[in-house]
């Protein structure tokens, strides 16, 4: 057994446009880094902290990954184990990518794997979404399941974790663009109204029906046709500059598709290979970069393999002797 386990947790795409808190995708990059350890003394601690600014709390009980991390122990019976986590944000913090799901996810796969791996991938779920929850209030796995499991994922059902993979069409890649204003999650929710007609609710079922039989049909036309979201994106456009710009140079540049990426203000565009994603990307950049507003450009295809440990034994003696 190693004494020392270094997990990738990736970025995600929320919502996808036409699932609001139950679907959402992996991305290559970015995505966090965590390592854990054995110590001698008892507990869980979290060490070091680095690339979020001293935003994030060292405490185990109010930090995403160490309050995931600690109610694994706690199923596992393991609390009297004297492990050390560090955490490497890699990945823009409060960007509408799951920084903090990831963080979770990174913070449970660890654990997992420093303890031999008592239970299976898809087991971690419950305790990664009890330390996203702390971050946003939710109890959703939009962005936990994708990044996580990898690929495209559907949560049938959030309170029973009823997460599903669904099929991915060859070549289908993602740009996202992070324009760097700020977005809470907590505000971005607070804005939606409870109530929806009947008629958008029945447009937005054709939609997420639509866009779920393209997948699995490789129908890249009906998956464009189906990626409008007729509910949340028209009341949260308002939180992010410039996004109606951004969408229409992303679908005029190709994009099969374009919305926000969970709460904002990053913003995805579904292309059908990686040539298109690219041109698609510089457009939607063109439009920050001319209204002077910082941002950063992410291209990528859909991760299927989700977080993964990432320990090498080079890695093991370099932080080891560091």
């Amino acid at each position: 057994m190693l004494t020392e386990i270094k997990v990738f947790a990736p970025a995600s795409v929320a919502n996808v446009a036409v699932g609001f808190d139950i679907l959402g995708f992996a991305l290559d990059k970015p995505g966090d880094e965590i390592i854990v350890r054995f110590r001698d003394e008892p507990g869980l601690v979290i060490t070091k902290i680095t690339g979020e600014g001293g935003k994030l709390p060292l405490e185990v009980e109010k930090n995403t990954a160490g309050f995931a991390a600690q109610r694994l122990l706690e199923h596992l019976g393991e609390t009297h184990r004297g492990i050390e986590m560090e955490i490497h944000k890699k990945m823009p913090f409060g960007s509408g990518l799951g920084s903090s799901a990831a963080s979770a996810v990174g913070g449970v796969m660890a654990v997992n794997e420093l303890l031999g791996r008592p239970l299976e991938k898809i087991d971690l779920l419950p305790f990664a979404v009890l330390g996203e929850q702390i971050a946003d209030g939710a109890y959703h796995a939009d962005n936990v399941a994708p990044s996580l499991l990898g690929g495209i994922v559907l949560i049938r059902n959030n309170q029973e974790l009823d997460v599903h993979r669904l099929h991915i069409p060859e070549g289908l890649f993602a740009a996202v663009l992070y324009p760097e204003v700020e977005v809470l999650t907590r505000e971005a929710r607070k804005i939606l109204s409870k109530d929806v007609s009947l008629e958008k609710v029945i447009e937005q079922s054709g939609n997420l029906a639509g866009f779920v039989l393209g997948l699995y049909n490789g129908d890249l036309g009906l998956i464009s046709r189906s990626l409008h979201d007729v509910i949340i994106e028209p009341q949260r456009a308002q939180l992010i500059p410039h996004f109606f710009d951004t969408k229409k140079a992303a679908v005029d540049a190709g994009a099969l598709g374009c919305s926000i990426s969970g709460a904002g203000p990053s913003i995805f565009a579904l292309c059908s290979s990686k040539e298109v994603a690219q041109k698609v990307g510089k457009e939607m950049e063109k439009i920050y970069i001319s209204a002077q507003i910082n941002c950063q450009l992410f291209i990528s295809k859909i991760n299927e393999a989700g977080a993964t440990n990432i320990t090498t034994s080079a890695t093991v003696q370099e932080l080891s002797v560091g």
